[in-house]
């Protein structure tokens, strides 16, 4: 099982520009599928042999429908999915840390295999109008998204996870 899932929610275009970046480059490596959070079923999941979760950090957690998928998905993939590869790349304002602890614990109880640490994307975002505002990230900011898709790409397919 070689496919990657990619899923991510965005409300503000930044967490949407670092999933593409990601599947761009991965899909170059091997099977992969991108979807928002709200379109991902239990059966997406079963049908990956990893995962990338993109979210962005919203008061200090993961937004509310990445943490919908979680619910949605998580009771009826558990056992299921044990030991697959999974990475997180997180859009925050200003830090970042809370919403990958978040989301390493409910991939903790999903018995996953990290690959890697959270890659944190910060927008230095901190004023009203700035945290609501549609992102633009550039090329040097989404490099290292497009480097972690192609590394689960690469790594799924040659059966190193």
């Amino acid at each position: 099982m070689t496919q990657l899932l990619i899923i991510y929610h965005s409300r503000t275009g930044g967490t949407r520009q670092m999933a593409k970046a990601a599947y761009q480059a991965a899909k170059t490596e091997g099977p992969t599928r991108l979807l928002e959070a709200s379109e991902a079923q239990p059966q997406d999941l079963l049908a990956a042999g990893g995962y990338i979760f993109c979210a962005p950090e919203n008061l200090a957690a993961l937004s509310g429908q990445m943490k919908e998928f979680f619910d949605r998905c998580y009771y009826p993939v558990l056992g299921q999915i044990e030991g697959r590869a999974y990475a997180q790349m997180i859009c925050a304002g200003s830090d970042g840390t809370n919403a990958a602890r978040q989301l390493a614990r409910i991939a903790t109880g999903w018995r996953l295999k990290e690959v890697q640490p959270p890659l944190i994307l910060c927008t230095h975002a901190q004023t009203p109008e700035a945290i609501l505002a549609e992102k633009h990230l550039s090329a040097v900011q989404l490099e290292p998204c497009a480097d972690l898709g192609q590394a689960m790409g690469a790594g799924l397919t040659m059966g190193m996870f």
